[in-house]
């Protein structure tokens, strides 16, 4: 199995990436306790909200991961495990994913749900901060991340994180919402997200702490296709490549080491 690096973690300086009245830890916890909220909730307000869609968006990520004998990936902010479960099958025989998330509500249904699967031994789920994830450099084939990115409190620290425990000629494939490539679909979208999202993600998951007016203000503020490759390519990553899906309201970002 993957294993911790020895040294001790450096301190993380956050900064706000996502949504700008939040800060450093303040806005991590919020984060957390928004997320905590709605965890028993989660997949079936995926499932409303994307009119099933996220189904085939995160098949076409896990298609993007390339099939290795005796493989070692890790899937960051793994949520639920969805993408976890996709790319496990992609890993060999003898291979496993590690399913990571900060949130231990949203951990413990991902694990219920390998669990069900009977893969608890090919998929472990562990806490883990994206921006110190603890694994040893160049230790994984493949890291994903479906969803999780724009949250966390600073992106380029946890882009140099999976860049550095990529192995060389490892890849990076990251699912995200994105910014819709036309205006009349942009300009539905945001009536969408802001008006109707909120509504029904409330009312589904009986949420009072806000998280369904957070995730389309964190969509907004997340950096577009061309500046998320930017910062990719910046991060050190050596080919960068993206596709839209549904107009651009999500994207795939693939990153090669």
């Amino acid at each position: 199995m993957l294993q911790l690096e020895e040294k001790p973690a450096a301190p993380v300086e956050r900064s706000a990436c996502a949504v700008s009245e939040w800060s450093g830890p303040a806005r991590e916890q919020a984060v957390q306790r928004m997320f905590t909220a709605i965890a028993r909730f989660y997949d079936l307000n995926n499932s409303l909200l994307s009119f099933g869609l996220h189904h085939r968006w995160k098949r076409i990520a896990a298609s993007l991961v390339p099939p290795v004998t005796d493989g070692r990936a890790l899937d960051i902010g793994a949520g639920t495990a969805d993408l976890a479960l996709l790319i496990e099958r992609r890993m060999g025989s003898k291979g496993y994913v590690v399913a990571t998330d900060l949130n231990d509500a949203m951990l413990r249904e991902g694990a219920r749900k390998v669990a069900r699967r009977g893969l608890s031994h090919r998929i472990p789920c562990l806490r883990a901060n994206a921006e110190d994830l603890g694994f040893k450099d160049e230790s994984v084939d493949a890291v994903t991340a479906g969803f999780c990115v724009r949250n966390v409190g600073n992106l380029r620290q946890a882009l140099g994180e999976i860049r550095r425990v990529l192995k060389p000629g490892g890849r990076f494939v990251c699912l995200e919402f994105s910014q819709p490539v036309r205006p009349w679909l942009l300009k539905l979208y945001d009536w969408y997200s802001f008006r109707l999202l909120p509504c029904i993600g409330t009312l589904v998951a009986h949420d009072k702490t806000g998280v369904y007016h957070y995730l389309p203000a964190s969509i907004r503020t997340f950096p577009n296709q061309e500046r998320f490759s930017a910062l990719l390519r910046e991060a050190g990553f050596r080919q960068v490549d993206y596709r839209n899906l549904s107009g651009g309201i999500v994207a795939i970002h693939v990153a090669i080491k």
